[in-house]
């Protein structure tokens, strides 16, 4: 038996991000720092470890797409919370 789509029941599409932050939103923001400081971590450990120098490279060049993910989230949340001073 198939499920059919409720009508009308999608969440509303902020255009600009709320002035306060939940609790779950804090939680989610924390936990997206972690996986991006980790996955950062992990890369460079392999990279330093790889002697291959193309995956070394790919390692590299994926570690930093997390460092710059990292740094975004951290400049938003600076951002806001000097906003709200």
């Amino acid at each position: 038996m198939q499920q059919q789509p409720q009508q009308g029941s999608q969440p509303q599409a902020y255009t600009e991000p709320p002035q306060m932050l939940t609790t779950k939103d804090s939680l989610y923001l924390n936990d997206m720092l972690a996986w991006n400081l980790n996955a950062m971590k992990k890369c460079h450990f392999a990279a330093a470890h790889c002697q291959d120098t193309e995956i070394k490279a790919e390692l590299d060049k994926c570690g930093q797409m997390h460092q710059r993910h990292y740094q975004q989230l951290l400049a938003h949340l600076n951002t806001a919370n000097q906003n709200m001073m």
